[in-house]
């Protein structure tokens, strides 16, 4: 497998791409990221990702040194690099190197880095997966808002590993009034008899995948509602899904020892998965041949 990696504002192996044990991504979880995916030699919604990357850049007071352009260009290229077909892209960006104290002022310019993985696989199955409720809340967004994609993702680990000790694939986490938020790494939705239904995005990412979903919905005539709802509503609802980059869309079928619907993929979560499959491998920013002489970027590194 191809393992370049856009690191240090060059392009090289793997096994060389390091960052400074003073970055204040890594000691203080001070940084912004993406996750994308590539379907048929396409980068799904990178506009989007880049809207995204550059809203939490504003929200963390965090100067960006690179235009959309360059950022694009740099993860095409990556993609181009390690024979992108079907993959998935990290895009991150950090304060950058500082001094030990949570100052970003001592932060003298950001750094980047960009991985390109032919295939990722965040769920054993597509098939449906079990879910638990954590004992852990999200955040209140008063206390850090979830529109922020920062690398503070202690939360999240914290209610996977308690899915993990507990035997289910993933943990469903309620906002600070009780309310369903998201999955540990995904947004969620459930069917009822009247429509599709995921939580506003207060207290939860505003998931592109979930873009994606509510887009699909209204294309095939579903009704689709954003609101809140409880634990009740889901240990009832006929149907229930996940959806993010990673994990793309899984059923989810059964909550708490609760049995969702038949216990196995529901229509309209079919409907909506195939509609969704399909649409991903049939649009996207194309992934540029590289030319035989290289590239106009830096050269991956000589010892590679």
């Amino acid at each position: 497998m191809t393992n370049i990696i856009y690191a240090g504002g060059r392009f090289v192996n793997g096994e060389q791409a390091a960052v400074s044990v003073f970055d204040h991504g890594l000691l203080y979880g001070d940084g912004i990221f993406e996750g994308i995916r590539a379907y048929n030699r396409r980068v799904f919604k990178l506009d989007r990702h880049l809207d995204r990357l550059f809203d939490s850049a504003q929200a963390m007071r965090l100067a960006l040194p690179w235009s959309r352009g360059d950022l694009a260009a740099i993860v095409l290229e990556t993609c181009a690099r390690n024979g992108i077909v079907d993959g998935y892209i990290r895009l991150v960006v950090t304060r950058g190197r500082g001094d030990l104290g949570i100052d970003p002022r001592s932060c003298r310019a950001p750094e980047l880095f960009v991985i390109a993985r032919p295939s990722m696989a965040l769920y054993a199955s597509r098939a449906g997966i079990a879910v638990v409720t954590s004992s852990f809340r999200r955040p209140a967004p008063d206390t850090l808002s979830p529109a922020i994609k920062s690398l503070n993702y202690v939360n999240n680990v914290l209610a996977r590993m308690e899915a993990n000790d507990r035997g289910a694939d993933e943990a469903l986490l309620l906002d600070h009034q009780g309310y369903v938020a998201e999955a540990s790494a995904d947004n969620v939705f459930i069917a009822t008899g009247e429509a599709l239904i995921t939580p506003p995005c207060a207290t939860n990412l505003k998931g592109i995948t979930r873009e994606t979903v509510l887009e699909i919905a209204a294309r095939l005539g579903i009704r689709a509602e954003e609101r809140p709802f409880t634990l009740f509503e889901v240990w009832i609802a006929r149907e229930a899904f996940v959806c993010g980059t990673g994990a793309e869309i899984v059923p989810v079928l059964n909550v708490d020892g609760r049995k969702i619907g038949g216990g196995e993929i529901g229509p309209l979560t079919k409907r909506i998965a195939d509609a969704y499959f399909a649409h991903v491998r049939e649009t996207g920013t194309p992934i540029p041949a590289l030319a035989a002489s290289g590239s106009s970027r830096t050269s991956v590194a000589a010892a590679e």
